[in-house]
């Protein structure tokens, strides 16, 4: 039984106490405070783009970088990871929204928030590891094409009915209401985008998302006043004329001025606008979206751990920082945010800032609470084409697209197959199937290479060193290299069962056999058992011994004439020509 002590269960908070413990004093802390005011204006934005790209009000973001970025922050295993919504969990929360509400993606979130403790608390946190690269940069990449085309109609100002869940079908919605344009929303989004990609070149200290969606706002003030009016059908659409608020029977347009306060997810509405009714059913159908977000969560988590510390030349806790995904995606829901995980442009925005503990990302967190409580009524004028061109730069920087391109050059035919269908998967599927498809491929393209340097040959006797040709001539010595398992073993044990008529005795040097699993030990056993039949005996040389107590639990035992283990071939040419004589004498 496994032991679940004190002792054993992973630590949390190893982000700050390791910051800590290398010493903190009031220079590290000030730095902390710039690194968290740089990122706190950088999440802003951020966190309300990608609320609305999930199908949720864009206070919902903000208050998830407030609360599970805190949380997570102060109880995780990374000093530089900071956590929120991300653009990576766009393709999974949209689909869920659509089906089950707002109330229907916060269940899930607190689902996922369980899972990722259980991960944590199983030690499961080398999770990483397991996901081969052109599975990560195929769903990735696809996940940036869903996120870009659900874009298009706030950049161009469509007029189009309610998108779905499934790509194809958002796709011919936007197709067929492409005559719809909006000239003013098209010409504030290509604004905003052109400034966002230019302003980094200045080389300023104020973010370029900041300043692009300042500038939108500015524009679509300007057109909504001079060339527009609400009547007209043409007007600018902000967050304040799509989004309405209601707090304690105050109404308003926008994002509501007051900090996250707790609320029951199982009270908020379901897709069909009505209270959840949450039951059996309900959980039991979560239950696979709240896994995807599980996963997804502890990949990019640990993904951005591994390369803030690549970053930093630190090391994280893996496991410490799924309990902190867990716990900040457990607690955020309650307060009305949705789902969090480490946002790697966040992070690399945090390092380059000055960071020196998780203080940074708990002081951006405190930024967002500012900007919610006493910006609200002017973040509600950003244009909705402003966050449209955000969000196609986030695509954009997700897609990896050079690095897509030079893996289809440079990468071996095998991965660049599993990098493509991962990417086609996500797009036109979901990501739990793109990667359950790609590290299954991955898995069997590993099976395939492992098999092809396991080999068994045939070998001369008369050169052997120990042997020396001095055996006779019904003793035959085979020799196997590389792990004997379930992809391998066939093709190594085949040319046993073709030996000549006339080999009484079999020498099977073993000593380059690393490990052995029980389909190899079966199809061992069935050769044993044949050349038995056939009066054939086979000495066993130089195997493991943890392998030939697998081989003894499985009756594979030792029989005069049979079957035996040597240690090493001076002890088999003894047994070989003690058979022989055997064989000679019947």
């Amino acid at each position: 039984m496994a032991n679940f002590s004190r002792a054993n269960l992973p630590s949390i908070s190893t982000g700050l106490r390791s910051a800590f413990k290398e010493g903190y004093g009031v220079k590290d802390l000030r730095k902390d405070i710039m690194a968290g005011l740089t990122i706190g204006t950088v999440a802003v934005p951020l966190s309300m783009a990608l609320a609305i790209a999930t199908g949720v009000p864009p206070q919902h973001g903000l208050y998830t970088a407030i609360v599970a970025g805190a949380i997570i922050a102060l109880t995780g295993g990374s000093r530089f990871n900071v956590s929120g919504p991300t653009a990576a969990f766009v393709v999974i929360l949209f689909p869920i929204v659509q089906q089950y509400g707002l109330g229907g993606l916060l269940i899930a979130t607190m689902m996922a928030g369980l899972i990722l403790i259980a991960l944590g608390v199983s030690k499961m946190g080398r999770l990483i590891q397991f996901v081969p690269y052109p599975v990560v940069l195929g769903f990735t990449a696809g996940i940036a094409v869903v996120i870009a085309t659900l874009q298009i109609p706030d950049f161009l100002g469509l007029q189009t009915d309610k998108l779905g869940e499934h790509f194809v079908d958002n796709l011919f919605i936007i197709l067929r209401s492409l005559p719809t344009i909006n000239p003013l929303e098209l010409s504030v989004g290509l604004f905003a985008l052109a400034v966002m990609l230019i302003w980094p070149r200045l080389k300023t200290p104020i973010p370029a998302p900041l300043i692009g969606l300042f500038v939108g706002a500015v524009a679509a003030y300007g057109l909504n006043l001079w060339l527009s009016s609400p009547d007209s059908g043409n007007a600018i659409e902000t967050i304040a004329s799509r989004f309405t608020w209601e707090v304690d029977g105050k109404i308003g347009q926008g994002i509501p001025p007051v900090p996250p306060t707790f609320t029951a997810p199982w009270l908020l509405p379901g897709a069909d606008g009505q209270p959840l009714n949450v039951n059996f059913e309900l959980i039991r159908a979560l239950l696979g979206p709240a896994f995807a977000i599980a996963m997804l969560g502890a990949i990019e988590s640990l993904l951005c751990a591994v390369i803030s510390d690549g970053l930093t030349k630190t090391k994280h806790d893996p496991n410490a920082e799924l309990i902190g995904q867990g716990l900040g995606n457990l607690a955020a829901p309650l307060f009305g945010g949705i789902t969090a995980t480490a946002a790697i442009a966040r992070t690399a925005t945090n390092i380059r800032s000055g960071a020196r503990s998780p203080i940074a990302a708990v002081i951006h967190s405190a930024v967002v609470l500012l900007a919610v409580v006493a910006l609200a009524g002017l973040l509600a004028l950003v244009p909705m084409a402003a966050l449209a061109a955000l969000l196609f730069i986030i695509a954009w920087n997700m897609s990896e697209a050079r690095h897509f391109q030079n893996t289809l050059r440079t990468a071996p035919a095998g991965d660049v197959a599993i990098l493509i269908i991962c990417f086609v998967l996500t797009v036109l599927f979901d990501m739990v199937l793109a990667v359950a498809v790609g590290v299954g491929l991955a898995a069997a393209l590993f099976i395939r290479r492992m098999s092809l340097l396991t080999q068994t040959d045939k070998i001369d006797a008369t050169t052997h060193p120990v042997i020396k040709g001095e055996l006779p001539d019904d003793v035959a010595i085979f020799d196997i290299n590389g792990p004997l398992f379930f992809g391998a073993a066939e093709k190594a044990l085949t040319s046993l069962h073709l030996v000549d008529p006339n080999i009484k005795t079999i020498i099977l040097d073993m000593h380059d056999v690393p490990s052995m699993d029980g389909t190899a030990i079966v199809m061992l056993q069935s050769v044993i058992s044949e050349m038995k039949h056939n009066g054939v005996g086979m000495i066993i040389v130089g195997l493991q011994p943890r392998m030939i107590v697998k081989l003894r639990r499985a009756q594979v035992q030792k029989q005069q004439g049979a079957l035996t283990y040597c240690r090493h071939f001076g002890q088999a040419k003894t047994v070989a020509l003690r058979w022989h004589k055997m064989n000679f004498n019947k």
